[in-house]
């Protein structure tokens, strides 16, 4: 495959310009990274989602910095065009302004990030216009925000009182007034989605479960290839099967192994005869 170009703010702009659909997965290691690299996806997130596909937790709060650094770095090495964005996890940036921007900075300078993203709507304005003044490129996310589910009530559909809709619109107008290049909406009614859309003038904007009219689609990757057990959410597509697959592969393994019918020839090594009578000589020497 021919290595395509790295991708930038300003391509990503002009698709959303030119209604191109923008297209945007999560990520959190090497392999995975190659992968979509070659599929040409154009944003991927490093997402503190990490905490519950690739960690096993049942949330995304107990993640840190250093956890999402050490995998933004495998990342980028797998796909080194994608827009990268590192998710800021849980009481990296809401404590203080000066935090923000120290964090978000270690993205930028120790996995090669291109943006990062945050959660909430108004009262993280100054978070956002802190880091976007010191040049970082800073993406929005409202609607479910993981971080704050307990508060939220849980994984579930927000904006659907006409009171929330309205909060989550005026949230998205004072993110973008901050100086967000993009907002991330998850779980909320694809109507509330097309009005932010709509109204979006220097930003654009991303769906996660929030409908078609947005810029561009975002999905879990491991909800989209059945590889997280615990649940599927509705708003995940499964494009292919691959947590069967794996199993499936898995048992077989087991089988063979207990039956024996692994390994065969063809996966091991031998020695020449000559140099296993060598062998021999020695040994009975040595004994």
């Amino acid at each position: 495959m021919t290595e395509r170009k790295k991708v930038s703010l300003p391509d990503l702009f002009d698709k959303a310009g030119r209604g191109d659909p923008i297209t945007m997965l999560t990520c959190y290691d090497f392999p995975t990274a190659t992968f979509q690299e070659q599929a040409g996806i154009d944003m991927i997130l490093v997402g503190d989602s990490l905490g519950m596909t690739m960690l096993g937790y049942d949330s995304t709060l107990p993640v840190t910095m250093d956890d999402m650094i050490r995998h933004a770095q495998a990342v980028r090495r797998g796909s080194p065009n994608a827009w990268l964005i590192g998710d800021m996890p849980y009481m990296s940036y809401q404590p203080s302004v000066e935090t923000a921007i120290r964090n978000a900075g270690r993205f930028m300078a120790e996995a090669g990030c291109d943006a990062v993203k945050l959660e909430g709507g108004a009262a993280m304005a100054d978070r956002v216009a802190g880091i976007a003044a010191a040049g970082i490129p800073v993406m929005g996310h409202l609607g479910l925000t993981p971080q704050s589910s307990s508060a939220l009530g849980g994984f579930r559909l927000q904006g659907k009182t006409a009171s929330q809709a309205r909060t989550i619109v005026e949230d998205a107008a004072a993110l973008e007034r901050a100086g967000v290049f993009a907002i991330l909406l998850e779980l909320v009614p694809d109507q509330v989605c097309e009005i932010v859309t709509e109204r979006a003038e220097t930003c654009f904007v991303i769906s996660l479960g929030a409908g078609p009219h947005a810029h561009g689609q975002l999905l879990i990757y491991h909800d989209m290839f059945g590889l997280y057990p615990k649940f599927k959410p509705r708003m995940a597509k499964v494009f292919g099967d691959a947590g069967s697959v794996i199993l499936e592969g898995l048992e077989r393994y087991a089988r063979e192994v207990r039956e024996g019918a692994f390994p065969t020839e063809e996966n091991y090594f031998a020695m020449s005869d000559e140099a296993l009578a060598e062998l021999t000589r020695e040994l009975s020497a040595d004994d």
